[in-house]
């Protein structure tokens, strides 16, 4: 079927009240900039004051081989941003008491623990608490268990965990899960509400609700045709290498692929609604409350101190960088304050929110100024680059805020 395109030729700066021109377009040139020097391929932007778009801008490619041009409603892999929406899926849990944080994996996924004599001590401990905050101590590796052929399908993966033994204490070491705390929540939400399938409940309990018409767990074959692929412009030194993110190309679009981390495919319009549900403290545009504004609340509270995130700090030292506090609520990165390098910049309120996915995309809400911008890129960067370069992108967006 042919693809009718509805790309943005020239992105569209709004007269918003409280956000400044000038600085919606310094941000505007700087991502042309950005894309002129070959940081990363293309864009899409939504960033909003109020609910009210101020700027909207599709840029440069959506395939550098074929030279595609980025359109409106081009789908993204959106790699860990996934993360943010399994963290949805738990807060409406949460919510509707299907979950409780003091809820242990084994609860509800007793072969998790193992059997005797192959029992894995303190694996009994790990509890929703703990994935959510990425405190589990289980092994921060982007590979759950099982090679890139298997992790396609949930089971799969959460049979192969059994045998996955945890490596710090739970609630103790704060190191970014890449994928087991994840699919561990996914696979405790199915069962927690006797579900056939996390692809199906996501449908159900997410993505229909807030609108997400083109959201999927898992890449359908009717969104095939705008898919962007996923291809990476990393150093060889970076942390996560080209093959754990360009595999996932063909993994994502296995028909029975469903990954709680990293498999979901949205759009730039999808990626907004969702992050206008969260602003509007889990309400969506239709008026229904799915998500209590008291679990987002206690969601997006700093449950780390200044504990170091081990991922992040390994980032900001090799870019000599101050190490940055993790700033974690129950799974939403939080802005906190100083001057570190982060995503979020060092201007937006310190209760600031959010998710994103490697190298490529950003959510967030600042709950003061009522900003949120969304951001999807084609050309997955390097951690560090991604860091500076969405440092540098929501300092412009929060230098827009006036109360002019």
């Amino acid at each position: 079927m042919q693809h009718t395109s509805t790309q943005v030729t020239t992105p569209t700066i709004s007269e918003v009240p409280g956000l400044g021109r000038h600085f919606l377009e310094v941000l505007d040139e700087t991502i042309r900039e950005d894309i002129s020097r070959g940081d990363y391929h293309g864009a899409n932007i939504v960033v909003a004051r109020h609910g009210q778009v101020a700027l909207r801008g599709s840029y440069g490619l959506a395939d550098i081989q074929t030279q595609r041009p980025t359109r409106s409603d081009d789908v993204y892999r959106i790699l860990s941003m996934s993360k943010g929406f399994t963290n949805a899926l738990i807060y409406r849990a949460l919510s509707e008491g299907r979950l409780m944080l003091s809820t242990r994996v084994v609860d509800l996924i007793p072969e998790f623990f193992g059997t005797e004599p192959f029992r894995a001590a303190r694996k009994d401990r790990i509890n929703v608490a703990h994935l959510l905050i990425h405190r589990a101590g289980m092994p921060a590796t982007p590979n759950p268990g099982v090679g890139p052929e298997g992790f396609a399908v949930l089971a799969d993966v959460i049979s192969a965990l059994c045998g996955v033994d945890v490596v710090h204490e739970p609630g103790t070491n704060l190191n970014y899960s890449a994928a087991i705390n994840h699919a561990l929540l996914g696979e405790m939400a199915r069962r927690a509400y006797g579900a056939e399938s996390f692809r199906e409940l996501m449908q159900d309990k997410i993505f229909t609700p807030v609108g997400m018409k083109n959201t999927r767990f898992g890449m359908p074959a009717e969104l095939a045709d705008r898919a962007v692929p996923l291809k990476v412009i990393v150093a060889n030194d970076s942390w996560l290498k080209p093959e754990d993110i360009e595999c996932l190309n063909e993994v994502i679009d296995r028909p029975d692929a469903e990954m709680p981390w990293v498999g979901a495919v949205s759009t730039i319009d999808d990626v907004f609604a969702f992050t206008e549900m969260l602003r509007h403290r889990g309400r969506t545009a239709s008026g229904e409350q799915i998500i209590g504004e008291s679990v987002l609340d206690f969601a997006t509270t700093n449950q780390t101190g200044d504990q170091i995130n081990d991922l992040y700090g390994m980032v900001a030292a090799a870019r000599k960088w101050e190490l940055p506090p993790g700033n974690m609520g129950l799974g939403m990165a939080l802005a906190g304050t100083g001057t570190h390098a982060r995503f979020f910049g060092p201007l937006v309120s310190p209760r600031t929110f959010g998710s994103y996915g490697a190298g490529s995309s950003l959510l967030w809400v600042d709950p003061v100024s009522d900003v949120s911008f969304s951001f999807l890129s084609s050309g997955v960067m390097d951690e560090g680059d991604n860091v500076a370069r969405f440092q540098k992108l929501s300092t412009i967006a929060a230098s827009a805020v006036s109360d002019n």
